[in-house]
């Protein structure tokens, strides 16, 4: 038994979740769609160079949450789930989870998308521990704060450390599975890291390495 993390973005689901999630929130009314869209697309470019100020970002991204009930945005979810999400879900995800499961491995997402967001994909995967980026709550209502480290680049490795010591964990023969050199960090800890569908930073780092490659598409 050993511990199997996966990133989720463009590796569990062939998208991502959070920039999906803007280009929801556009197509629905409840932001400013073109200065959103504008946005949105410019922090995923930034994602994919490297470059993203997560805070920055988190600060863009979290604000429209704050302007719903707990309960308006579960219903709004819902909607989502079923026109962004649900078309993007890969089988071979599904079969990959489901042999680490079988294995008796204990199974672990790691996204720095938030919480709101990923808790029902990761469920529907039948994965029931999480690692995410944590908004707070008062009056049944997201503050836009967020709270502690961001599970984001080298943020991913601060919260994995204090989970296995929670959980009785360690990283004997852990793997972890991602499509972004943004994961490097963690990538580099564990003693079995896979690309999935890489990014070309990834792949190349991961060619460099020796690393195994796996497609999910």
């Amino acid at each position: 038994m050993s511990v199997a993390i996966f990133d989720m973005d463009n590796t569990l689901i062939g998208g991502d979740a959070d920039y999906l999630w803007g280009e929801f929130l556009c197509d629905i009314g409840a932001v400013d769609a073109k200065m959103h869209r504008e946005k949105n697309k410019h922090y995923y470019q930034q994602y994919d160079l490297g470059t993203l100020d997560i805070h920055e970002y988190l600060e863009f991204a979290i604000e429209p949450l704050t302007r719903f009930s707990l309960e308006e945005l579960a219903g709004m979810h819902q909607q989502y789930m079923e026109q962004k999400i649900t078309p993007i879900f890969l089988d071979k995800a599904q079969q990959l989870i489901d042999k680490h499961r079988n294995q008796g491995d204990t199974l672990l997402v790691v996204t720095a998308t938030c919480r709101f967001i990923t808790a029902p994909i990761v469920k529907h995967y039948g994965i029931d521990n999480l690692l995410a980026i944590e908004i707070e709550v008062v009056d049944n209502r997201y503050t836009g704060k967020i709270l502690g480290i961001p599970t984001y680049g080298s943020g991913k490795v601060d919260n994995l450390m204090p989970w296995l010591e929670e959980n009785g964990e360690t990283l004997a023969g852990s793997s972890f599975y991602s499509d972004s050199h943004n994961d490097i960090p963690l990538l580099e800890l564990v003693e079995h890291p896979i690309a999935v569908n890489p990014d070309a930073v990834l792949k190349t780092y991961a060619e460099d390495k020796n690393w195994p490659i796996l497609d999910l598409r």
